[in-house]
């Protein structure tokens, strides 16, 4: 069965349960996502013992404000669109990913999904070796593109094409907005250091492990346009799913985007003996990829 048949064959009533958004699930969520960026921004701060190990925590926990911001672009974390407008705003600068020209990216991947001529996620190619692969997942690639962009998106509207004409001077606007606050923030470092070690350098750190982790969404999946065939559904730690904002469910979202987020894992009972491409653990799917890769 293909996912449209499947959403054919779906009962109305179902459908709607589904679909019902909480007033409150997406808060305590963002609550606790930023307590938890908040105790280990603390504990660096503190320079307590082992606070190396706590900086890559707090990377990873910043970093996968990407998941957060992502599901923003569908409008599901929160019950209000200015508060999903908002915290995708803050999200996309803190990461490098403007929210503006992400939604459109992500909107075209939606549309797209793993279709090579279309897809922007597949612009940058699959790395064919160990090497590609670990200069991929080093995140290098993704901070010398997205700075790219950033620049070429302030001098003008963006030319992208999965950009419509009528968001690119929104595009470019938010683009030099970026700048000037990351103008300041580098500045700041004349006076305290305290950016580069909450900031700066958690970002890098954690950005191998979200590489990593997007790499898993879609990576050696068909190119069709079945989502049960072109997606990958990862079955992991609860832990995990919370940072992530329960995107490793990933085929469970793409075939219903508007299922809100905290729904999904109900949605996988319903769909999980048809997803083709499974996971159990990021660790398996490390093993898989590294057969797979030539040395």
């Amino acid at each position: 069965m293909d996912h449209k048949t499947f959403l054919a064959q779906m009962p109305p009533d179902h459908r709607q349960a589904l679909n019902d958004a909480s007033a409150y699930w997406g808060y305590l969520h963002l609550a606790g996502h930023c307590a938890a960026i908040l105790v280990l921004a603390t504990y660096v701060a503190l320079a307590l013992p082992f606070w190396g190990i706590a900086e890559v925590l707090l990377g990873i926990s910043l970093i996968f404000l990407f998941t957060l911001e992502h599901e923003c672009t569908h409008q599901t974390p929160f019950p209000n669109k200015w508060m999903n407008e908002v915290v995708g705003h803050i999200c996309g600068a803190l990461i490098l990913v403007p929210f503006t020209r992400f939604r459109a990216f992500h909107m075209a991947h939606h549309r797209f999904t793993n279709d090579p001529a279309r897809d922007p996620e597949l612009a940058a190619g699959s790395p064919q070796n160990h090497g590609g692969l670990f200069k991929q997942l080093s995140g290098l690639p993704f901070w010398a593109g997205s700075l790219r962009e950033l620049l070429n998106a302030a001098r003008n509207p963006d030319p992208a094409i999965y950009i419509p004409t009528r968001l690119r001077p929104r595009v470019s606007f938010e683009a030099r907005i970026l700048l000037g606050i990351y103008a300041l923030a580098i500045l700041s470092l004349f006076y305290t250091p305290l950016l580069f070690w909450l900031w700066f350098l958690p970002v890098v750190l954690g950005q191998p492990f979200l590489r990593f982790y997007l790499m898993a969404e879609h990576g050696f999946c068909d190119n069709s346009r079945n989502m049960f065939a072109n997606t990958r559904t990862i079955l992991t730690h609860p832990l995990v799913r919370f940072f992530a904002w329960n995107m490793p469910y990933h085929a469970e979202h793409h075939t219903m985007p508007q299922v809100p987020y905290y729904r999904l894992g109900r949605l996988h009972r319903d769909i999980k003996t048809y997803v083709k491409h499974t996971a159990n653990g990021y660790g398996r799917f490390a093993w898989d990829v590294l057969k797979r890769r030539s040395p």
